[in-house]
């Protein structure tokens, strides 16, 4: 097969985010994002990486909806000699939100599976509807390109039903599809096996629990490669503390605030998922500022950043449980790559479930996977740089590689 580009796109309500890479070696061609669809004060960010094509090109001006969007992304890239006419491209991955229980791995895109995807909108209403808006805008453009879903929920179909199932009546939850489903599976996955790498070991072989911190936070337990348990469920809100989402919480809070405060469903729905969290304990979702108001003696941002190391410890301790056997445990995303204080304070006081850091190597900065735990310790600890896009371009070069030769 000589055509060995895949180019990802990641379409949100308003955005598209994009990057072109040649599986030869994972290489990015170009990397770049479309903001603001729709607004006068639309901005499309270009940035070639091959050669010496030139350095990041900036656009302001309308951009009127996702078709629109995507004929501008691939102006810009042809203007680079990488076009989407070219015999090199071989498919468009898509990354779409939740792919239910139906599937459980990377999919070559058709209207049947569109129509599947168009189903789980409830599941999804913020996101779906904006994968579908662009993957039927790609596909316009090159109709006889394979197009490739990976789904965000695809890596924690392996859970067992004894973690996915919520204890409420099984008709009503099998009639509404409620379960636990889990995000960020792309993350998890990419970070589990590298982590395994790292390690000098086969994924098959290392239990790992992976701690995805960013502005959204997720955590799994991860067995021989296949998750078994991951912290969030129905939606993205239960599990740890967020950026602006509560995170676990007891559900009976919701009908207290119906019965007390008169708030509606989209009150609260609003409250738990954008006014939560670290911003609605202190105001600030961003972590180094919070390190900064503590650092100059912020009692509030003191409780929330405790609070935040509280739940994440309670998940470390939980998934150690499930699993029996942990040989890492990995930390991920923005926060979880670059805040050394956040990996120090959840990883304090478990020395006796053989966990210990060095204090020098947490501390350091730097953009590989690498080790921040002591030689002796039992159980390592991993920092490890995600990369969702190099995953989702993996499995969709991986699938239509499969279906060529087959």
């Amino acid at each position: 097969m000589t055509a060995t580009r895949v180019l990802v796109l990641n379409s949100g309500s308003s955005s598209v985010k994009y990057q072109l890479l040649d599986m030869r070696g994972g290489a990015r061609l170009a990397v770049g994002l479309v903001e603001r669809i729709g607004e006068e004060t639309s901005r499309l960010v270009h940035t070639p990486l091959l050669g010496d094509a030139g350095g990041k090109r900036e656009r302001t001006a309308p951009i009127a909806d996702h078709g629109a969007a995507l004929k501008a992304v691939a102006e810009e890239l042809a203007a680079d000699g990488l076009g989407l006419d070219s015999p090199q491209l071989a498919a468009i991955g898509h990354r779409v939100v939740h792919g239910g229980l139906r599937f459980t791995e990377p999919t070559v895109i058709d209207e049947e599976v569109l129509a599947e995807v168009e189903r789980l909108v409830p599941l999804a209403p913020l996101h779906n509807p904006a994968n579908i808006t662009g993957i039927r805008t790609a596909r316009a453009l090159r109709p006889d390109l394979p197009q490739v879903a990976v789904f965000d929920t695809a890596f924690h179909t392996t859970m067992p039903e004894s973690a996915a199932r919520y204890a409420i009546d099984t008709e009503t939850a099998d009639k509404h599809l409620i379960r636990r489903y889990g995000f960020h599976g792309t993350s998890h996955a990419y970070v589990a096996r590298e982590t395994a790498r790292l390690l000098g070991k086969a994924p098959e072989d290392v239990n790992v629990i992976v701690l995805h911190l960013g502005n959204g936070a997720s955590a799994s337990a991860v067995a021989g490669g296949r998750c078994v348990d991951t912290s969030m469920g129905l939606t993205p809100l239960e599990g740890l503390v967020m950026g602006t989402r509560s995170g676990d919480i007891d559900p009976a809070v919701t009908f207290h605030l119906m019965r007390v405060a008169g708030m509606s469903t989209d009150d609260i729905d609003v409250l738990l998922n954008k006014k939560s969290g670290l911003v609605g304990l202190c105001g600030d979702n961003d972590m180094r500022e919070i390190r900064r108001r503590i650092d100059a003696g912020d009692e509030r941002a003191q409780l929330a950043f405790d609070i935040y190391i509280h739940r994440l410890k309670k998940y470390i301790g939980a998934y150690y449980a499930v699993l029996g056997r942990v040989d890492a445990i990995a930390f991920t995303a923005g926060v979880g790559e670059n805040a050394a204080p956040v990996r120090e304070a959840a990883v304090s006081g478990l020395e006796e479930l053989g966990l210990a850091l060095d204090s020098g190597l947490n501390a350091e900065r730097s953009d590989g996977a690498r080790l921040v735990s002591t030689p002796y310790a039992r159980v390592a600890v991993a920092v490890v740089p995600t990369d969702e896009e190099l995953e989702i371009a993996r499995q969709t070069f991986a699938l239509v590689s499969e279906n060529a030769l087959g």
